[in-house]
């Protein structure tokens, strides 16, 4: 609640953009001598969202299955007689709200966008900051190998920038609806359009939207390619929030929210907040975008229900995506890490979290299979006796010629981290 995507989505919005769509349309007509100028002057004038009452439209749209008819006989009233022939001129009800939902959605999406845009940056200083800051890395829940957070941070800043490149091709490629009764564009003909395509193109200019190849009634491509960016979208926000609620546990707290939510009954809480809505946002998300993938199966011409379903799905999805990315921002721009924890949890295994390397180490000393029993029972002694894996393996036999200070280094975690500088370094070449 509160997110520019709200305002953006709302039923103010909503009949704004229809009125909006009605306008275009009349002014797309009188670029190409097929209305007056005076009539879209009048229409323009007239699509004004204050003038309108957006409940009793709802109230009325109940009669006719979608709120542009009575809308249409209100901004027909508003304009007067003269004027009232050129609205929605040659344009069926699904057209206008189409149109108005690709409107909304391009709108909500430029937020979007530039939330995202927040939430990639800081995330990238948060890499660049902890290039080198030591942390385990985790497997089916246990301790692996190390890592660094800042390669896990580099991590959710290339979902973000994946999220905003699915989104931003999405945007740029929305289109208007402009098809008439059945999708042939025969009502613009016969109001003397002597080249439809013309005027598609011009409605598609009078709106900043992408002129389609056909009319789109029956043929969801949009509404299906929005619905799965959206849906990626709250994913790909929903790793770093999944992440970031495990690793603020009381118990690990490698990471906080840099400004934790309280709670009605315990007050040393801190929730994290943030997390937890996008983590919310991220469940709910795909099945919002089931039922605009299940509206792509619509029968004939112009469907019934299959348009219709659309309606509130997609915008509760826009919202609740648009809440999530202003919400990741927030997080992404506030996140404390914690090193120090890091790198005590780092020795929670005794030295265990190395065991990879070790392996690799000693095979070539006591051969493959030796090198794994070794390991294996020093393993369970240093896991039984609470006692370091480098002090096991001095006391090992078969390791009395190997120099202490080697056996250091190769139990250091914070000495094998692999690639995960350079990993880093290039994925903040992305830009």
């Amino acid at each position: 609640m509160g997110s520019g995507a709200e305002a953006a989505t709302g039923d103010s919005a909503f009949l704004r953009a229809l009125l909006d769509a009605e306008a275009a349309l009349t002014r797309a007509q009188a670029s190409l001598g097929l209305a007056p100028d005076e009539a879209a002057d009048a229409v323009t004038t007239a699509a004004d969202a204050a003038r309108f009452d957006v409940r009793a439209l709802a109230l009325r749209a109940r009669v006719g299955g979608n709120p542009v008819i009575p809308l249409v006989a209100d901004l027909s009233a508003a304009v007067g007689e003269e004027h009232s022939p050129y609205v929605h001129r040659g344009a069926t009800s699904q057209d206008i709200m189409d149109t108005a939902m690709t409107l909304i959605a391009v709108r909500t999406l430029d937020l979007v966008l530039a939330d995202l845009t927040r939430t990639e940056r800081a995330l990238a200083r948060l890499a660049r900051d902890h290039r080198d800051t030591v942390m385990p890395g985790r497997t089916l829940t246990q301790h692996a190998v190390p890592t660094t957070f800042g390669l896990k941070a580099a991590g959710w800043r290339s979902l973000v920038l994946d999220a905003r490149d699915r989104v931003r091709a999405v945007r740029d490629g929305l289109p208007v609806q402009l098809g008439g009764a059945a999708g042939t564009l025969a009502g613009l003909a016969a109001y003397g359009a002597p080249e439809t395509g013309a005027l598609v193109d011009a409605y598609a200019r009078e709106l900043g939207l992408v002129a389609p190849v056909l009319p789109w009634h029956t043929l969801r491509t949009p509404v299906a390619d929005l619905a799965g960016a959206l849906a990626f979208t709250a994913g790909a926000l929903g790793k770093t929030a999944a992440d970031v609620l495990t690793l603020s546990r009381t118990e690990i707290r490698e990471l906080s929210e840099g400004a934790g939510g309280g709670s009605s009954a315990m007050p040393h809480k801190a929730n994290p907040v943030r997390a937890t809505l996008i983590a919310a946002a991220a469940r709910r998300a795909p099945q919002l975008a089931a039922t605009l993938y299940g509206s792509v199966a619509a029968e004939d011409e112009r469907p019934a229900g299959a348009w219709h379903a659309e309606w509130e799905p997609l915008r509760d999805l826009l919202r609740l995506v648009g809440g999530a990315a202003r919400d990741a921002a927030e997080l992404a721009e506030g996140l404390q890490v914690h090193a120090d924890t890091m790198r005590v949890h780092l020795d929670l295994t005794h030295g265990l979290i190395v065991s990879e390397r070790l392996s690799a180490e000693l095979a070539p000393v006591l051969g493959r299979a030796r090198a794994k029993e070794v390991l294996t029972r020093v393993a369970r002694r240093a896991t039984a006796e609470g006692r370091p894996l480098v002090e096991l393996l001095s006391e090992e036999p078969e390791l009395k010629d190997v120099d202490l200070v080697d056996l250091v280094d190769l139990t250091d975690p914070t000495q094998y981290t692999g690639s995960a500088g350079a990993l880093t370094d290039r994925a903040l070449e992305r830009r």
